[in-house]
């Protein structure tokens, strides 16, 4: 008997191919769309209309000869994905919900609901790969990277546990995505030319600080800029480079810089600190610099923000970040390192990120990444995930 494989068909390019692949492997394949968000505030026009999307789900279905449901999952959404975003930016740190929006509702509510339709699988459209192997006699699932080095998304999916990845597939992970184009042209699929979506998984592209203002309230502030000769950042990497470099050590270099308005001078207005992420350049309109400002760190609790001039500003890079154990996800468990031991690996910190050489460290109440070279931008509430060998191996999110 063929097994039944549920597709997230989600209105775009990529589950559409996904299903047809499928199709031709010989499961019997069921489309299920989800509605997720319908709340368009803060939304820029013409972004993810939920509406036009299920229109060309359907359409993809028929065109496939493949059944098609679908089901609301709103509720689970905007409890499990947009209110931990809310909470995450009103504590000043920058989350990932798309990482969320993966591990709590594509491989989790929606899989439950795939069940009931009689799947003996779930499939999506993501640009990632999944091999079995046996492990002390037991099946285990590695995730590893898609074979498009320019579309490769398996660090959306870098908090799924071994439960979730045995019921999972991804029929495309293979392929690229020029070539997935071609075969929806070539099988006339009305995704064939749709643009990929952009912004927050199932919402689209926002404006932030209207999205955000649904919770949290806009409220005025000062913007400081730090000279990059502040003393606060004069920082020694050295030590961690060290594979026998004391864990308080590490601690101190992972912490993030301490800002102060002391340390620099007064040069604008903002309207919430919460809205802004360490990296950011737009939506500050504070000109009349020889070059443009960058944040460096923002403090909600007295809602301020801290600048720096120019894109070599030592306050945007660091080298050591920590993941405290309570954020820690192994994707394989059995890899799990245990306090005194480490591992060369490769790290990326966000989405489209190149992998960056590092060593991760295990510690008595935290992990350690010591990369080999300083990275822009490290963020409390941002994911770091860590690969060998193009699996990733665990995750966690950034402390500080």
């Amino acid at each position: 008997m063929n097994k039944t494989v549920v597709i997230g068909l989600s209105g775009g390019v990529d589950s559409s191919v996904a299903a047809y692949v499928l199709k031709e492997q010989g499961y019997n394949v069921v489309g299920l769309f989800m509605r997720n968000w319908t709340d368009n505030t803060g939304v820029l026009k013409g972004d993810c209309p939920w509406m036009d999307d299920k229109f060309d789900a359907e359409a993809v279905a028929r065109k496939l000869n493949i059944p098609f449901h679908m089901v609301d999952l709103s509720d689970h959404y905007r409890t499990r994905v947009v209110d931990y975003m809310f909470a995450e930016y009103e504590k000043g740190r920058t989350p990932n919900p798309d990482v969320l929006c993966n591990r709590e509702i594509k491989f989790d509510v929606f899989l439950e609901e795939a069940l009931k339709l009689g799947a003996d699988y779930v499939a999506t459209g993501h640009y990632c790969r999944k091999e079995t192997i046996m492990v002390n006699n037991q099946p285990t699932y590695r995730l590893l990277a898609g074979s498009d080095p320019n579309k490769d998304q398996s660090y959306f999916l870098c908090q799924l546990s071994q439960k979730q990845l045995e019921k999972a597939m991804f029929p495309i992970g293979d392929i690229c995505k020029p070539e997935v184009r071609r075969i929806a042209s070539e099988l006339n699929l009305i995704t064939a030319h749709k643009k990929d979506s952009q912004g927050i998984c199932f919402v689209g592209k926002v404006d932030l600080p209207v999205f955000l203002q649904q919770k949290l309230a806009a409220k005025e502030g000062k913007v400081f800029l730090i000279e990059p000769d502040s003393e606060i950042f004069i920082r020694n990497w050295s030590p961690a480079d060290d594979y026998n470099c004391p864990e308080e050590t590490l601690y101190n270099l992972s912490k993030a810089y301490d800002l102060h308005p002391k340390w620099g001078r007064k040069v604008g207005l903002h309207q919430g600190a919460h809205y802004y992420t360490i990296g950011q350049r737009k939506g500050l309109n504070i000109g009349g610099f020889p070059e443009p400002l960058f944040i460096i760190g923002t403090n909600v609790d007295y809602n301020q923000i801290y600048v720096g001039m120019g894109d070599s500003h030592p306050g945007l890079y660091r080298k050591v970040l920590r993941v405290n154990k309570d954020e820690l996800h192994w994707v394989r468990p059995d890899k799990q390192l245990q306090p005194g031991e480490s591992m060369p690996c490769d790290c990326r910190i966000r989405y489209r990120q190149p992998l960056q050489k590092a060593r991760a460290i295990m510690g008595n109440n935290a992990l350690y990444i010591v990369f080999n070279e300083t990275q822009r931008g490290v963020t409390a509430g941002q994911f770091a995930a860590v690969y060998v060998n193009e699996e990733i191996i665990f995750s966690g999110g950034i402390a500080e």
